[in-house]
């Protein structure tokens, strides 16, 4: 047993001592990139073995087509002045867009946010603090490079997660590495099912595409959640009257009826000032009619 340990000490030290010595040879930067190659290789090794499972396994379990909530799934609701928009979440699966979901939804960043991008027959788009799409953060942005380098963490996808009609998945800037706070649920009713190979796509999965989402982006965005009950909420807001940005136009102001008309608006909130019985005024904020009031677990 100590010469397995004394061997496996040795290999170890043997290792770190290349890497350091390349280091020293071709710079960080080889090096660090080399070993991000491989561990991509890996994980493209994994992907693959994974893919094959799910297009073979005839028992294969694909937690999307349940409305039951799992042990090793959350649970959340989306609370919005629309209605309510239940969810479960697959952290099995997508582990960082569900600690980076729950945990802004904890510390209240989602809290007033409007669906600032609504697309009739794709999806309705939310989770930017400024509101029009070009912001928002993850979690770990100025505080852990490893996951988020400055530009959002990476995308994860599985065979096992797709794209479906109420799939929730995050919103990224068209390449890998840019997942910061913004996603998505997909609200899309066309069966897409007759376009989907049966080499790509597992049977069970064209199957539930025949109610509807957007297959031409999976492998491309990460799905981390489904919704389990509301789509019909999700319905009712994608039906809102949008601008060339596909922002919603109609974007009402809700006010306690024993207030005065709302005297300031600022970006997408509002403040308006109210009588109490003392005749005091005190200032209150406003909530946009399309925005998620709160999320809770």
């Amino acid at each position: 047993m100590k010469k397995l340990l004394i061997l496996g000490l040795s290999a170890s030290l043997l290792l770190a001592g290349c890497t350091s010595i390349q280091r020293v040879l071709r710079g960080d930067e080889y090096v660090d990139s080399s070993l991000a190659a491989s561990a991509s290789s890996a994980e493209a090794s994994k992907k693959e073995a994974e893919t094959k499972e799910a297009l073979t396994n005839k028992n294969a379990n694909f937690p999307q087509l349940s409305t039951k909530v799992a042990k090793d799934e959350a649970k959340v609701k989306i609370v919005t002045t629309a209605g309510d928009i239940t969810l479960k979440l697959f952290p099995k699966y997508a582990p960082l867009a569900v600690e980076n979901f729950l945990t802004h939804a904890k510390e209240g960043y989602y809290d007033g946010v409007i669906f600032h991008r609504v697309i009739k027959g794709f999806m309705i788009q939310g989770g930017d603090p400024k509101g029009n799409g070009t912001g928002g953060e993850s979690i770990w942005y100025g505080k852990n490079k490893q996951i988020d380098s400055g530009k959002g963490f990476k995308n994860e996808t599985s065979a096992y997660l797709y794209n479906l009609r109420g799939a929730l998945s995050m919103a990224n800037a068209a390449s890998d590495n840019t997942n910061g706070s913004q996603f998505f649920i997909n609200q899309n009713q066309t069966d897409s099912s007759s376009k989907l190979s049966k080499s790509k796509y597992p049977e069970q999965i064209i199957k539930a595409y025949k109610k509807g989402g957007n297959p031409s982006l999976d492998g491309d965005y990460t799905v981390f959640g489904q919704v389990i009950d509301g789509m019909d909420i999700v319905d009712k807001i994608a039906e809102s009257e949008t601008d060339e940005n596909n922002k919603p136009k109609s974007i009402k102001f809700r006010r306690n009826p024993e207030c005065h008309p709302f005297i300031k608006v600022a970006g997408n909130r509002a403040s308006y000032q109210c009588k109490n019985p003392l005749k005091k005024w005190h200032s209150a904020e406003l909530t946009v009619e399309l925005a998620i009031a709160k999320i809770t677990r």
